[in-house]
């Protein structure tokens, strides 16, 4: 008997602990732990340790908190709270579901990354204002979140919105003239595409079905039919302005001028994986792969998808600055996303949302390398890098490793992804996209091959400099060893894919 009550007190705590961390409350805490930390980097700026451990902490915390639900997802759980309602199907709400998970978790997991390689590049180069840089970049994950977990257009709009704008005084972050031009072109792409495109998509969408919820299998069919459907997929397609299709990428080879962290925030944990995120969620939950591949007047959308996948990548060829070889190189790769899920087919779904975190870990350790090279040998443009590879193996090797998961080389995650796309091509039977697949591989090697040629097989020139900081050496390590541990280990990802697609 003296045991019932230590038994009834156990109960008791563990019903309290699971009402306390609940899913609910993770899906919160991945938007407040980012904005707390930003919080903790104001009050902290002027002790810069203090302020570094601060933002490594919480990315850590972060990353706890949002691995935590995806064993829930993945076993078909879908946590979803509403934090207010403004009248019937207009409400501020969240809900995790599998392609929500799978972005959370690339975002999540690159910040800790991304905080240690920016402490050894802001060090390393003296850069100014590093407080603010910090607080931006936390609150920008905050927003990132928010995009994740969205369960409706209107929640996702607006952090949308929050994402441009927190992410403006990153880009004019040097704050000279080719800064702030580069942060106009930025914040004057993304805010006339997102206000003059999106947000008209989004209210036609509600006046057409009364609702703005995602929903598997979309919320359309049978509401709007024929040329309209065209037209509103024309609205969301370049509303996304982050999704970087050609016309409107402009804004991301401007958002250059930067420095790398940024970059790599903007290709690859955040801004334009936000892009295709959400170029995935509305042609899944808003109008449905089933619907759209009945729709003539959305077969546009894989063609405008496939010129800018080659495209882009014939204007990487002819850039010898690295950071914009590279940034033309995500206008294209952003685009094969868009024209995996523009097919309309399950298994091309799942090589779109798969594509989604190859990018993000090959990307991140591409530009990763570009700011180590700059920082270590002060060198930007890739006629410059003769024989760096010899002096600088480890990010060399790093960046190696990242260009081949992009050309779709093994042992690299980035051959998954696209295998899967070509499943897609296959499964519809159209030679374009399959030529598109086969044509962009070939020049994805031609402006990446060359770079490596260089690097290591042509004799150094100038003096002599080592490797970067070793907070860049072990955050490009890191990254690089992520793209290949994601070819071997896959399962987590695809079973998340799978799942976006109803498969």
């Amino acid at each position: 008997r003296g045991r019932c009550p230590a038994r009834s007190r156990s109960a008791a705590g563990d019903n309290a602990v699971n009402a306390l961390w609940s899913p609910e409350t993770a899906i919160l805490l991945a938007m407040v732990i980012p904005t707390l930390v930003a919080i903790g980097i104001e009050l902290t700026g002027r002790q810069p340790n203090l302020r570094e451990t601060v933002t490594l902490a919480g990315s850590v915390l972060l990353l706890i908190v949002v691995a935590s639900l995806t064993p829930l997802v993945i076993d078909g759980a879908r946590p979803a709270f509403t934090l207010a309602e403004f009248v019937p199907g207009v409400a501020i709400a969240f809900e995790v579901e599998p392609l929500g998970m799978l972005f959370s978790l690339v975002a999540a997991g690159l910040w800790p990354i991304a905080s240690l390689y920016s402490i050894g590049y802001m060090r390393g180069n003296h850069e100014h204002a590093q407080t603010r840089f910090y607080i931006c970049f936390a609150l920008a994950i905050a927003a990132t979140m928010g995009i994740a977990f969205s369960a409706n257009l209107l929640t996702l709009f607006i952090f949308y919105e929050v994402l441009t704008l927190s992410t403006y005084p990153l880009v004019t972050h040097n704050e000279d003239d080719e800064a702030r031009m580069g942060g106009r072109t930025y914040l004057g792409i993304l805010l006339a595409t997102s206000i003059g495109l999106l947000l008209p998509g989004i209210l036609w969408v509600y006046a057409t079905t009364g609702t703005l919820d995602f929903q598997p299998g979309g919320i359309l069919e049978g509401h709007i039919d024929g040329a309209l459907v065209g037209l509103m997929l024309f609205l969301f397609m370049f509303g996304i302005g982050k999704a970087a299709l050609m016309p409107i990428h402009r804004w991301l080879p401007a958002a250059m001028v930067a420095p790398t962290p940024v970059s790599a925030l903007l290709h690859a944990v955040a801004v334009v994986k936000a892009g295709v995120f959400t170029v995935i969620k509305v042609i899944s939950y808003t109008f449905g792969t089933e619907f759209l591949a009945s729709q003539a007047s959305a077969d546009w959308l894989v063609y405008i998808a496939g010129f800018t996948v080659v495209a882009a990548s014939v204007v990487a060829l002819r850039q010898d600055h690295l950071k914009r070889r590279l940034a033309y190189s995500t206008v294209s790769q952003l685009s094969y996303v868009i024209m995996a899920a523009a097919l309309f087919t399950p298994i091309a779904i799942v090589g779109a949302a798969m594509h989604l975190a190859a990018h993000a870990v090959s990307k991140i350790t591409l530009f990763f390398a570009a700011g180590s090279i700059h920082t270590a040998a002060h060198k930007d443009y890739i006629s410059e890098m003769d024989g760096i590879g010899r002096r600088m193996p480890w990010t060399m090797g790093a960046f190696t490793i990242g260009a081949f998961s992009l050309i779709g080389i093994p042992p690299a995650i980035g051959v998954v992804s696209k295998w899967y796309i070509l499943q897609g091509t296959f499964a519809v039977d159209q030679a374009f996209p399959a030529a598109v697949m086969l044509l962009s591989t070939l020049l994805n090697a031609a402006y990446f091959l060359p770079i490596i040629y260089v690097a290591f097989f042509r004799k150094p020139e100038g003096h002599s400099h080592g490797e970067a900081p070793i907070a860049i050496v072990i955050a490009i390590t890191l990254t690089a060893l992520a793209t290949v541990t994601l070819f071997f280990f896959p399962d987590p990802a695809i079973a998340l894919a799978r799942a976006v697609a109803g498969l």
